[in-house]
């Protein structure tokens, strides 16, 4: 019973977190939780961090477990029909787990305009990068050339380093004085439109 009690608390922090994009104050909890005082509060809020349901970080913040943010894996599919095994759930995959490894070094940027299109990036796309980390020969980097920001492939030939897009149409790139790598593109994120779904089906 309490066990059920406990994932009932949890649903309502999930549930508030998935329509406000944030976890509840105190004050809300009391709400929330249907509860009159705030140190029934703590004791749920503290019961979920000793559970692993929520997590407190050296500031003392709290977040939510990504597991609980997680989509079900139901299975592998081809590009045509689905596996036969559809039906079959095999794990829970958090896609902030999947796609950002050091969360503390990552953000995300919005792209604009086409010299990635040769790559499938799009504008409109999300990007996620990664500071700190040095880029390999190949590598899409996020870079300030001579004093402005652009996204491209980073070349290494020798000590010169050169970027390079993913279009003919744009040229490749020398800096003139300075280059500056401000970080490492990881990920690449899409969000179909309902507008968009009649095209790629084959």
């Amino acid at each position: 019973m309490e066990r059920r009690t406990t994932q009932t608390v949890a649903k309502k922090i999930v549930d508030f977190f998935r329509s406000s994009r944030r976890l509840p104050t105190y004050e809300e909890m009391l709400s929330l939780l249907e509860v009159r005082s705030k140190s029934v509060v703590h004791f749920w809020v503290e019961k979920l961090v000793r559970e692993g349901t929520l997590k407190r970080d050296a500031r003392g913040r709290l977040s939510l477990a990504p597991r609980l943010l997680g989509v079900p894996i139901a299975g592998d599919v081809r590009a045509g029909f689905p596996s036969p095994a559809e039906e079959e759930l095999c794990d829970i995959l958090s896609l902030d787990e999947y796609l950002i490894s050091r969360p503390e070094a990552s953000f995300i940027l919005r792209v604009t305009g086409d010299s990635m299109i040769g790559e499938g990036i799009r504008e409109g796309d999300l990007v996620i990068v990664e500071r700190g980390r040095v880029p390999m020969n190949g590598d899409i980097v996020i870079a300030e050339v001579d004093g402005e920001w652009t996204m491209k492939f980073f070349r290494k030939r020798g000590e010169k380093v050169f970027l390079e897009a993913a279009n003919s149409r744009y040229p490749t790139i020398e800096a003139r004085q300075e280059l500056r790598i401000g970080g490492v593109v990881t990920a690449v994120i899409r969000k179909y439109d309902r507008g968009s779904h009649g095209r790629g089906r084959r």
